[in-house]
């Protein structure tokens, strides 16, 4: 496409994640136009455009896809339904946008990633984390070698039990296998990916200790990546007390910072110490999204794409095998 042209974007599932982290970037980024909204409750997706200012609402996804107007969309919906939507995106010869994560298995999501590589149709997946500034700072201090060769990764993250996490979509088991590790972990160990290069070796352990639901609450695992490094990473979610914290260990100093929690990037070398106060942009998705214009309209590669999904999915995918 050209720069001078807009691209019309509908969004399948306009549900919480599309109000403040996605939905708005897509309005506000020059070169995209937020067309068309679709939900299976039709009075929540009018409601949903009458307050974003989209144009179109509808409880029929055939509307979006059959559309020749809109160029993309947007899929927004738990993950046991993002391949049945993805295969008819690409069907329809539109572009394409995955939440994550990609899939619920990875040959799921090998399908998704080969029907749009034989359509030569973009396919991006938000693992907006890529692009928040606070990990930007994280790689361009490891591009610098400035803690030497990466050695080793560790990645702690355990939270209280809510009474929400009971019925949710995130916790049933047919939905996401792996439970809040599905959705919360696939950030982390995607990032991780990103900053310190593909998995080679992975191995995991899943466990259900408070039996509140179907999915798995406590994971372990151990990985290599192909730059040498180690790493290792718990998951839990019966625990009393909050932790998010992730130690990348060099040869010369060590980084430390939160996926999720908004505490400071701290870097520590023998002679030198820093610490990196780093906001997250309002909407968080806004700079991965501008990413997807600007490979769309400018030709700058996007650093999420669909290919780099299929990889997180085989990891998450060979933590939880040892659970079977």
């Amino acid at each position: 496409m050209k720069a001078s042209e807009a691209i019309r974007w509908g969004i399948i599932g306009c549900g919480d994640v599309t109000e403040k982290k996605s939905g708005p970037a897509y309005r506000q980024t020059e070169g995209f136009r937020l067309d068309a909204v679709m939900r299976r409750d039709r009075g929540k997706a009018e409601d949903y455009a009458r307050r974003h200012g989209v144009p179109f609402a509808t409880d029929r996804a055939e509307d979006l896809l059959e559309n020749e107007a809109l160029d993309a969309i947007y899929i927004a919906t738990p993950p046991d339904s993002h391949m049945d939507y993805a295969l008819r995106v690409a069907a329809a010869g539109k572009i394409c946008c995955i939440e994550k994560p990609l899939t619920p298995t990875y040959e799921e999501g090998r399908r998704i990633v080969e029907a749009f590589r034989a359509k030569d149709l973009p396919l991006f997946v938000a693992y907006y984390r890529r692009y928040l500034p606070r990990f930007v700072k994280v790689k361009s201090l490891l591009d610098q070698g400035i803690i030497g060769a990466v050695r080793h990764v560790q990645w702690t993250y355990c939270a209280p039990a809510k009474a929400s996490d009971v019925d949710a979509w995130r916790t049933d088991a047919r939905i996401a296998p792996g439970g809040l590790f599905d959705d919360l972990a696939s950030h982390g160990l995607d990032l991780l990916g990103y900053l310190l290069g593909e998995y080679q070796q992975v191995k995991g352990f899943a466990l259900n200790q408070q039996g509140a639901y179907s999915a798995f609450d406590a994971v372990s695992a151990c990985w290599t990546h192909a730059s040498g490094a180690t790493g290792m990473g718990t998951w839990n979610f019966g625990s009393a007390i909050y932790t998010d914290h992730v130690e990348i260990h060099g040869e010369k100093g060590r980084i430390t910072f939160a996926v999720f929690a908004g505490v400071p990037v701290l870097l520590k070398t023998a002679s030198h110490e820093e610490c990196y106060h780093i906001p997250h942009p309002d909407p968080v998705q806004r700079y991965h999204v501008q990413a997807m214009a600007d490979q769309l309209l400018r030709g700058k590669r996007h650093v999420s794409t669909g290919e780099t999904a299929l990889h997180t999915a085989w990891v998450m995918e060979e933590i939880l095998t040892g659970a079977k």
